[in-house]
């Protein structure tokens, strides 16, 4: 899934007719921003912030004590796949107080993939429910941090408890190629869904 960039590598040649909006969710500090990042082919939109001494007491940091910015609005990058289409991604902060932020986000938006991190499990409950809730399809991707623990993914789809046709898939956020095999997941599932409709 290479990227064609307009020859300024900015702005959109005019050939391109259809944009996808994808949404990249998951728990407080699993690795949005460094995902959107990794795949925009333009300077990504960040609304990072320094956490503050009152985030202390909302902000769970119990594993993640070196974290010293958050996303308070979203990410935003741009992917060309070819002369016609265009992925944007929006990365949605991954705090509870910031639900409503996602229900807005999700307008539009024709899946997201789910990032997850095997140290913290247990705070991706949440993100799923809340994705099934809008009704807005997903892939799964367990993004790989240094020294976390590694489990089979079929464990980890048992314990997410997800669906058989649910993608999962394992991802580094911070490698391009690792990442791109994540989206890939994603928009597969999304082709094979609208097939299903048609």
């Amino acid at each position: 899934m290479g990227s064609v960039l307009a020859s300024d590598g900015l702005y959109l040649n005019d050939s391109v007719k259809t944009a996808v909006k994808i949404l990249i969710v998951g728990h407080f500090a699993v690795g949005k921003t460094t995902f959107v990042g990794t795949l925009s082919e333009i300077r990504p939109l960040r609304t990072e912030e320094r956490m503050t001494k009152a985030g202390e007491f909302v902000d769970d940091l119990a594993g993640i004590e070196d974290k010293t910015t958050t996303t308070v609005a979203m990410d935003f990058g741009r992917l060309t796949l070819s002369d016609h289409l265009v992925l944007y991604l929006f990365g949605a902060p991954g705090q509870q107080r910031f639900t409503q932020l996602w229900h807005d986000l999700s307008l539009g938006a024709l899946g997201a993939l789910v990032l997850v991190d095997t140290n913290r499990l247990e705070m991706s409950f949440d993100v799923v429910n809340l994705l099934e809730k809008r009704g807005l399809p997903y892939a799964v991707a367990v993004n790989q941090f240094d020294g976390a623990p590694t489990y089979p993914l079929e464990e980890i789809r048992e314990a997410l408890d997800l669906l058989p046709r649910t993608p999962l898939v394992a991802c580094d956020a911070r490698d391009h190629d690792s990442s791109v095999r994540a989206l890939i997941a994603l928009v597969d599932h999304l082709l094979v869904l609208g097939q299903d409709k048609a």
